[in-house]
C-alpha cells in the first residue's frame, strides 16, 4: 500500500543538501512540525548557524538569521528582546557551532534565562568541513584529526552540554534525545515541542540535545550508522530529561527590575 507524505507547513519545499543517512532532515521535519501544530509560523524567527544546518534558512517555512560562527544564542537575544515576549526565536546549531567556538554564548544564554529554544544537533564530529574531533566526539572514536583514535590522556573528554546546563538556574528544560529509530523519533518531537511551549509560556531558557548520525564522516554506512549511534553514542550520551522546572515547580527568578531579587 502506497504511503502519501503529509507535506508540512513548518517546512519549505527546497531540496536540503545532506548526504544520504544525515538526520538532520528528520530534525528539520519534526521542528516544522511543531511550529505549525502550535500556530506560531508567522511569528517565528530562526537562527541557522554555521555547519552542516549553514543553509538552514532555506528549509525552514519562518523568518530566518544567518549567525556568525557560534553566535546563534547571542543572535537569538538580541532578535527576542527586540521583537518581544510574544515571538518564537529559536537556534538550530550543531556540536562544533554549540559546544566548541560557541560555548560562551550557550552558557551565558542559558544562565541569563534567555527566553529562547535551541535545537543542538550532536553527531559527535565536524561534519561540514571534513570530519575532524569535536567536543562531542568519543573516547577511542577515529576522526580526521584523531587518525588513531581519541585518547582523553592527550585530547580530554567530551563535553556532556545537558548535564552542563541543567546546573544553572536560568535553564528551564533540558532534553536529551535520539533520532536512531522511530520510537525515539516520537520521542524527539514531544521534547522539541515541550521546549517550545516552555520559551511560549515565558519560563526561560529551553534546549533539545537530539543525537544524530554522520555516516560520511564516521565512514560506516547509513544502516551502520543506525546501529553505531544507538550502541556507542547513547552509552557516552544518556538520554533523558536533565531539567524541566515544568515538573519539579521550581522557576527561575525572573523579572524586569534587578532591585526586586
Amino acid at each position: 500500500m502506497n504511503t502519501i507524505f503529509k507535506k508540512t507547513a513548518g517546512l519549505t519545499d527546497v531540496q536540503t543538501h545532506y548526504c544520504p543517512g544525515c538526520t538532520h532532515g528528520i530534525v528539520h521535519r519534526l521542528v516544522g512540525e511543531v511550529l505549525e501544530e502550535l500556530g506560531v509560523l508567522d511569528r517565528t524567527v530562526g537562527i541557522a548557524s554555521v555547519g552542516c544546518s549553514v543553509m538552514a534558512y532555506e528549509y525552514f517555512n519562518c523568518d530566518m538569521v544567518q549567525a556568525p560562527h557560534g553566535r546563534a544564542p547571542a543572535v537569538a537575544t538580541g532578535v527576542k528582546r527586540t521583537l518581544g515576549r510574544d515571538s518564537v526565536v529559536f537556534t538550530y546549531q550543531g556540536d562544533g557551532d554549540l559546544a566548541a567556538i560557541g560555548t560562551a554564548e550557550t552558557v551565558h544564554a542559558a544562565t541569563r534565562g534567555e527566553n529562547i529554544t535551541v535545537i543542538f544537533i550532536n553527531n559527535a564530529i565536524y561534519g561540514m568541513t571534513g570530519g575532524q574531533m569535536a567536543p562531542t566526539t568519543l573516547p577511542g572514536q577515529v576522526t580526521q584529526t584523531t587518525p588513531n583514535a581519541r585518547n582523553v590522556l592527550t585530547d580530554g573528554f567530551p563535553i556532556r552540554v545537558m548535564e552542563m546546563l541543567a546546573t544553572l538556574d536560568g535553564v528551564a528544560y533540558a532534553e536529551r534525545v535520539s533520532s536512531g529509530d522511530i520510537p525515539d523519533i516520537q520521542k524527539a518531537k514531544r521534547a522539541i515541542k515541550k521546549a517550545f511551549t516552555c520559551q511560549m509560556e515565558g519560563k526561560g531558557f529551553s534546549i533539545v540535545e537530539v543525537l544524530s548520525t554522520c555516516p560520511t564522516n564516521w565512514g560506516i554506512s547509513p544502516s551502520e550508522s543506525m546501529e553505531w549511534l544507538q550502541t556507542h553514542m547513547t552509552r557516552q550520551y544518556p538520554l533523558g530529561v536533565f531539567k524541566d522546572v515544568t515538573e519539579t515547580g521550581v522557576f527561575p527568578v525572573l523579572t524586569d527590575n534587578p532591585m526586586d531579587l
